[in-house]
């Protein structure tokens, strides 16, 4: 509704257009050349692969998080809604991070990552990363969608009026904003940590042998023929086995 779907595809058709020496739709664009172009948007599953629509959005993710360049272009829109909120928050949260400080000797890959989890905008103390949002005004209990791009963060989400502008009956909706007014009370909050207070990893690296082990256990598997489940279940073998 407020537009950052249709925005975000804007920047792309844009890209393209300049790459073929085409007009853009803009009284001016300095745009620079790109090499690739990847889009994670919209959803879909594959049920006769055995593939749900969150695997298949992790698995373009990361097909894109491996071939990138720091002269790509990606497009990521709505990362994690295909799985409960705080597994699809946490991996949204550690993508941004990972794009931010995984660089190509200091160059990150330029992108745009949309999305409802209002904690993600915390990293905007990341280095690289900033803020923009799609402006709305509410006036007499109406919302108006501005279609203009601010820098910043949203103040907050009309999912419910959505719904209510959707013909969703009037009790439903009366009962959701109360339900929403009870979540945001108790709502946990996840804060920025700088990354010298983080500990991902164990602080002792695991022995060559055990490495070794690792990789070639990990030569012999065929990702394309395990369920998600079998490739959980596997990293936290190897993980138990490196602690």
């Amino acid at each position: 509704m407020a537009g950052k779907s249709t925005y975000m595809r804007q920047i792309a058709i844009n890209q393209i257009l300049f790459q073929m020496g085409s007009f853009v739709p803009a009284k001016k664009a300095n745009l620079s050349i790109v090499d690739k172009l990847f889009t994670r948007i919209g959803s879909g599953d594959n049920l006769t692969a055995g593939e749900s629509t969150f695997f298949i959005e992790m698995k373009e993710s990361a097909h894109i998080l491996l071939k990138r360049t720091e002269n790509s272009l990606i497009l990521f829109d709505e990362i994690g809604r295909g799985t409960s909120t705080y597994d699809g928050l946490s991996l949204a949260w550690a993508i941004v991070e990972h794009l931010s400080k995984v660089t190509f000797e200091g160059k990150r890959t330029k992108t745009l990552f949309a999305t409802h989890y209002h904690e993600l905008t915390e990293l905007e103390k990341e280095s690289g990363v900033m803020n923009l949002y799609m402006d709305t005004r509410e006036k007499d209990g109406e919302v108006i969608f501005l279609k203009k791009v601010k820098s910043g963060k949203a103040k907050k989400s009309f999912g419910i009026y959505v719904a209510k502008l959707a013909g969703v009956p009037s009790s439903i909706v009366e009962r959701a904003a109360e339900i929403l007014t009870n979540l945001e009370s108790k709502k946990r909050e996840i804060k920025y940590r700088p990354e010298e207070e983080r500990l991902l990893f164990p602080t002792t690296p695991p022995s060559d042998s055990k490495l070794s082990e690792l990789k070639n256990e990990l030569q012999k598997i065929n990702p394309d023929s395990m369920t998600p489940k079998e490739a959980l279940d596997l990293i936290y073998k190897w993980k138990k086995e490196i602690n």
